[in-house]
């Protein structure tokens, strides 16, 4: 079998690359007014709110995370502060890579140029990726393509910019929600899933499932 070489591998980077600790920041604020059911179910809740707050026009993050945690705290009864949110969301930029991706990306970035599309602000991203641990060739924002993923102008916004076509990438996430039910759609074949444990395998697809970032190589064989 021939393995596919695609010109670029384009990634997903919160919760693929970056640990996205979403449910960390909402058990510091709410854990000890919830008890372990409760707080679950809160976190369950955020997560499906920020879902839905990005699926129309774009908006600042800081207001996906603000309108996500508010409608959290209501479905759970938990008291709702600004000042909550705002520190969600400054600690977005604070976070790191999973243990496993610098050295998986940065064997495959001496063969092939890495691209980030990722649902991010201009001004936090760079502090995410300066931690991954190897070099890209482009970092796209929701802000730059004036949408979110999973919507299709964030992807068609990186197709533009890059000068090539969904045969021309392999697209690498851990979600199929926000990336990989997309790239089906848009004609991208060639796609990993990063099982994160994010969410449960889905066949339809499409695509070549890793546990960590240390399997990508082997994807495109090197």
């Amino acid at each position: 079998m021939t393995t596919f070489r695609p010109k670029y591998i384009t990634f997903d980077c919160h919760g693929t690359l970056i640990n996205f600790q979403m449910a960390e920041a909402a058990r510091d604020l709410y854990g000890e007014r919830l008890a372990e059911p409760a707080m679950q179910k809160f976190i369950r809740n955020f997560a499906a709110y920020r879902l839905d707050e990005i699926m129309g026009d774009w908006k600042p993050y800081a207001d996906v995370v603000y309108n996500s945690l508010e409608r959290s705290c209501k479905a759970n009864g938990v008291s709702f502060k600004d000042e909550d949110a705002r520190m969600v969301y400054e600690r977005v930029p604070t976070w790191g890579p999973h243990a496993d991706v610098p050295a998986g990306l940065a064997k495959v970035a001496k063969e092939i140029p890495l691209v980030i599309l990722s649902n991010a602000m201009d001004d936090q991203i760079p502090s995410n990726v300066a931690k991954l641990g190897a070099p890209f060739h482009a970092v796209y924002t929701a802000q730059q393509a004036n949408a979110y993923k999973p919507r299709f102008q964030a992807f068609e916004y990186m197709f533009d910019m890059l000068g090539c076509g969904p045969e021309d990438i392999l697209h690498c996430s851990s979600s199929f929600r926000y990336d990989l039910m997309s790239a089906h759609d848009l004609g991208i074949k060639n796609k990993v899933w990063v099982n994160r444990g994010h969410e449960p395998a889905n066949p339809f697809y499409g695509y070549t499932e890793i546990a960590d970032i240390s399997g990508l190589p082997g994807v495109v064989g090197l």
